[in-house]
């Protein structure tokens, strides 16, 4: 490899003569310009070569095979520039020859790896021959659809409930808060305090029960205790030891809950009944009772019903990494008036549930969206029908999301429907990805809809809402 060439004019003696621009060199040529010289006879110092000693031989020329040189991810070092000219980064580069890009060289990892995004190269077996069907160019555009709703529900899902702080362990340290509680439920008090184990700490909430409350049956506060973490259910961290905390304002070991609630349900109804209730109150009553019927629909899956449903004990926190404008987490946290279920029909929670919407729509006018009406409906046929709490939850998200009831009246064909639903939710999941919004937990509320919706529970769900 050969040095530069000087620059034909020099702004002074001392001006520099090295180049300004990135310089990019084969390997192979470099280290044959590195290697020491080989003399037949060692050399005295001073003593100048004659010529009776013979010289040594020429080294052998190489052929090297066409490469690729590749800027590596070193520190940039800056090198002096002549005056009046910028200074360039210099960057160092490997060379590589291109019959070893494969090899296993410890530079090797920083190759761009392949996209997981693949546009034909599918591994639903869609070939190109395939292009000419449309048939099987829609199969795979609606297994990829749901294939990507049910990434996206999982996605949020994890960090919806991530960071679960776990039951208490022998060395955890307990810090209050706040001496004065954050919620008064109506058995409860809740009281803000970080719970700390080595490096990690957790804000959580001791859940103290209020004097001269209800004896809660221990039946529902076994099953609560058991119960794996649900979106929807109030989760048990373990006690707070007595003496645990200075000056604690209660007695005697508490629970520990892990979300920390802001407000009930009461609270909340109060809060909006002193200014003109906005478009959008019908849309947050109905993802409230969407998200209670999951709770309750857990329970009946374990065999237990709640025995009384009272707005003073269903709480409400903010999700997990979701704007403060969307809806609140629900929590049902009255588990000592659940009991285990008796046997008979499948609607335990309907007539409360029925009662319960009524209270949240309010003493009404006449309706003014088509939501509105349609949550009076189904509070109608919560009373006559006595869904179960999975059937009230698939009539909600029909009334959220649709279908309408036109579609019904029609007696138009669902698949379709859901399939366009489908695509159009992951297009508007992109738009917002691209504007820099942050999905939510009604898009997790979405997507968990059209993601297990089939036609048969689009059907029973407009047949109990409009039949």
């Amino acid at each position: 490899m050969s040095g530069p060439e000087p620059p034909s004019e020099t702004s002074g003696p001392d001006a520099p003569t090295w180049p300004t621009q990135s310089t990019y060199s084969n390997l192979g040529e470099v280290r044959a310009q590195l290697l020491p010289s080989k003399a037949c006879h060692p050399r005295t110092p001073g003593r100048p070569p004659t010529d009776s000693e013979p010289m040594p031989p020429p080294l052998p020329k190489k052929t090297l095979a066409r490469t690729q040189s590749l800027p590596t991810h070193r520190a940039r070092s800056f090198s002096p520039a002549p005056a009046g000219q910028p200074r360039r980064p210099f960057l160092g580069s490997h060379s590589v020859d291109e019959s070893q890009a494969g090899n296993n060289r410890p530079w090797a990892s920083r190759l761009p790896v392949e996209p997981h995004f693949h546009l034909l190269n599918s591994p639903l077996g869609l070939a190109w021959h395939d292009l000419h069907c449309p048939k099987a160019m829609h199969t795979m555009l609606e297994a990829r659809q749901l294939e990507g709703l049910h990434t996206v529900h999982a996605r949020l899902q994890a960090r919806l409930l991530g960071g679960h702080p776990g039951p208490c362990q022998p060395g955890h340290g307990f810090r209050l808060l706040d001496s004065s509680p954050c919620v008064e439920s109506g058995d409860a008090l809740y009281y803000r305090l970080v719970r700390v184990g080595g490096e990690a700490w957790h804000m959580l909430a001791a859940k103290v029960p209020k004097p001269g409350a209800e004896e809660p049956h221990p039946w529902g506060l076994e099953l609560q205790a058991s119960l794996a973490p649900h979106f929807n259910l109030q989760g048990l961290c373990g006690l707070v030891p007595e003496g645990a905390l200075p000056n604690m304002p209660w007695r005697g070991p508490v629970v520990l809950v892990a979300e920390v609630p802001e407000r009930t349900v009461t609270q909340w109804l109060s809060e909006v009944g002193r200014r003109p209730r906005p478009a959008e109150f019908p849309w947050v009553v109905a993802q409230l009772l969407l998200q209670l019927s999951s709770a309750l629909e857990h329970l009946e899956a374990q065999g237990a019903a709640l025995m009384e449903l009272r707005p003073e004990n269903l709480l409400l926190a903010a999700p997990r990494g979701c704007a403060a404008t969307g809806p609140p987490r629900l929590l049902l946290a009255d588990f000592g008036r659940v009991h285990p279920r008796r046997l008979g029909p499948p609607g335990a929670h309907a007539q409360q549930l029925s009662h319960l919407l009524r209270v949240l729509l309010g003493p009404a006018a006449p309706p003014a969206t088509p939501l509105a009406s349609g949550l009076e409906t189904l509070a109608a046929q919560l009373a006559r029908s006595r869904p179960s709490a999975a059937q009230t939850r698939a009539a909600l998200q029909t009334l959220l999301w649709g279908p309408g009831p036109e579609l019904h009246r029609q007696g138009a064909p669902l698949g379709p429907w859901l399939r366009v639903g489908r695509a159009l939710l992951v297009l508007h999941l992109a738009e917002r990805a691209a504007a820099g919004v942050v999905p939510g937990l009604e898009d997790w509320l979405c997507c968990e809809y059209l993601a297990g919706a089939t036609e048969a529970s689009l059907g029973h769900a407009l047949a109990l809402l409009w039949d």
